[in-house]
């Protein structure tokens, strides 16, 4: 039987690889990837607070995500990315999909430390 941080892992993993994914089949719209992706990262949270134990509402989660999305400055580091390589063909690409899933990744580990905190005050 797997931990509570394997399956915390796993949840993140498996939403950061779909994110990706949505941005790769998305025309290298941004904007639109993020629209894609909010519904699977929003799923992610709901997941990481089902395993510590603590139900919350897809209004809460979605708040949460706005609140840890709105710190992490996501377009600065999408567009100081864009900057560097974003001219050069298919690499452009990658480095869209890379950016979208380190993202998801860094939403849902914030997401786990909130949720560990909220557990310990319990």
């Amino acid at each position: 039987m797997a931990s509570t941080k394997q399956r915390i892992s796993e949840i993140i993993y498996e939403a950061s690889v779909t994110c990706a994914g949505i941005d790769e089949n998305l025309a290298n719209g941004t904007e639109a990837g993020k629209l894609e992706a909010a519904p699977i990262q929003i799923a992610m949270i709901l997941a990481i607070a089902s395993e510590h134990g603590i139900e919350i509402s897809n209004a809460a989660a979605t708040e949460l995500l706005s609140m840890i999305s709105s710190t992490m400055q996501s377009r600065q580091l999408l567009y100081s990315r864009q900057a560097l390589v974003g001219w050069l063909p298919g690499i452009d690409d990658a480095n869209n999909d890379s950016t979208m899933a380190a993202l998801t990744e860094a939403i849902g580990w914030a997401a786990n430390s909130h949720f560990d905190q909220a557990a310990a005050n319990k």
